[in-house]
C-alpha cells in the first residue's frame, strides 16, 4: 500500500481507500467488520462513509467496530458527508447551516468519535449560498468537529467557486474532492481534473470500476444474473445497463483491460484499479465491496504495477467523447465558421 497526503493538506491516507455505502445493507455487521480488519491488515487506513449509507447504519457500524478496538482510531482516517435528506422536515436536507449542524453532531454520535477527519458535501446544493455552507465548514473546523473537508459530485465551476471564496475569506479551504471516474467514466478530465490540479485538490474517485463492468464478469449483450456487487438482485445499479453494452467502446475498453490482466495474471478489476490509482490528481481510489472475496480482489491491485506501455493503451482506447459544444472537434469547427463570418 502506498500512502499520499490527503489533497493539499498535511494528513497521510493509503492510496485506496474503503467504501462503506454496502455494511448494513447488503454485509452485514460481522461482515462489515471483518472486511475493515482485512482492509486494516492490508495497510489501509482511509475510511469512507456517509450519513444516508444505509440510514445511518453504515456509520454505526464503523462507530462499533472503533469501539471493539483500542487504539484503532488513531490509525485511522475517517470521512463522511453529509447533504440528503435524513428525515421528512423541509430542513432536513441541503447543505445549510440548520442541517447541517445536526447532519454533523448525528455523524459524530453514529461513529462514537469526537473528530470527522474529513467531511465531504455530498453534492451541490443550488438552495444555498454557497458563502452560508462554508462558513459552517470553517466554523467546524475550528470548534475541533471536523478536522478537514471536501466535496462530493461538485462540478469544476462549483469546485473553482468554492475554493476562491473561502480564499477571499480566509476560511478553511478544501483538500478534497469526489467525483465518479473510471475508464469507462473519464469527463471529469475535462474541467474537474484540472481544476483540482490548479487548486491542490485531492481527488477520491467512487465507482472505480464502473459499476462492476471493469471487473470481467459481463460479456456482450448478457444481462448478469444473480448477485451483483449491490447485492443479490441483479437490477440494482443496472438501470443503465442496455446503453452500456449497446456502447462498442465499452467492449473496447474491457477487452484491453482483460488483455493486459491476461498478460499479468491477475483479473481485470485489479488493472482498471491500477490505471486508476495513477491518474492525476488522484488521492486515493475508494473501494467498494460486500465481501471479503471481493475487497481481497481489488486490494491485490496494489501490488499491480503497469508499464508506461500499458498505461498509455488503457489512456488511448478511453478516451473520452467530446465532440459536443463548447468541446472537440465539432465545437471547434462551429468557432471557426462564426470568427470567419464575423461573430
Amino acid at each position: 500500500m502506498q500512502y499520499r497526503t490527503l489533497g493539499n493538506s498535511g494528513a497521510v491516507v493509503s492510496h485506496y481507500a474503503l467504501g462503506t455505502m454496502t455494511f448494513g445493507a447488503e454485509a452485514t455487521e460481522e461482515t462489515s467488520h471483518a472486511i475493515l480488519d482485512n482492509y486494516v491488515a492490508a495497510g489501509g487506513n482511509f475510511i469512507d462513509t456517509a450519513d444516508v449509507y444505509s440510514a445511518g447504519l453504515s456509520e454505526e457500524i464503523i462507530g462499533r467496530w472503533l469501539a471493539q478496538r483500542p487504539g484503532m482510531r488513531g490509525q485511522m482516517v475517517v470521512a463522511s458527508k453529509g447533504r440528503f435528506p435524513m428525515g421528512s422536515a423541509p430542513n432536513d436536507v441541503g447543505t445549510s447551516r440548520r442541517h447541517l449542524t445536526r447532519a454533523l453532531d448525528d455523524s459524530l454520535r453514529r461513529l462514537g468519535v469526537e473528530q470527522i477527519d474529513l467531511y465531504q458535501m455530498h453534492a451541490w446544493d443550488p438552495i444555498t449560498p454557497l458563502e452560508e455552507t462554508l462558513r459552517f465548514l470553517h466554523d467546524s473546523v475550528s470548534q475541533g468537529k471536523i478536522a478537514y473537508y471536501g466535496f462530493s459530485n461538485f462540478l469544476g465551476w462549483q469546485l473553482t467557486k468554492a475554493v476562491h471564496l473561502a480564499k477571499a475569506h480566509g476560511w478553511s479551504a478544501p483538500v478534497t474532492l469526489q467525483p465518479q471516474y473510471s475508464l469507462l467514466v473519464r469527463e471529469i478530465e475535462l474541467e474537474i481534473v484540472p481544476a483540482s490540479l490548479d487548486a491542490g485538490i485531492g481527488l477520491l474517485p467512487w465507482s472505480p470500476l464502473g459499476g462492476g463492468w471493469l471487473s470481467g464478469k459481463y460479456k456482450r449483450n448478457a444481462p448478469p444474473a444473480g448477485a451483483t456487487r449491490l447485492g443479490e438482485n441483479p437490477q440494482r445499479g443496472m438501470e443503465a445497463w442496455q446503453e452500456r453494452n449497446d456502447d462498442p467502446r465499452t467492449w473496447d475498453v474491457i477487452g484491453a483491460v482483460e488483455g493486459i490482466a491476461a498478460d499479468h495474471g491477475v483479473n481485470a478489476s485489479q488493472v482498471a484499479l491500477a490505471w486508476l490509482a495513477d491518474r492525476p490528481a488522484v488521492t486515493s481510489v475508494i473501494l467498494g465491496a460486500r465481501t471479503t472475496e471481493q475487497l481481497a480482489d481489488n486490494l491485490a491491485a496494489t501490488a499491480l504495477e503497469l508499464s508506461a506501455e500499458e498505461s498509455l493503451h488503457l489512456t488511448d482506447i478511453s478516451q473520452p467523447r467530446v465532440g459536443v459544444y463548447p468541446y472537440g472537434p465539432k465545437a471547434q469547427e462551429q468557432r471557426s465558421r462564426k470568427i470567419q463570418g464575423g461573430r
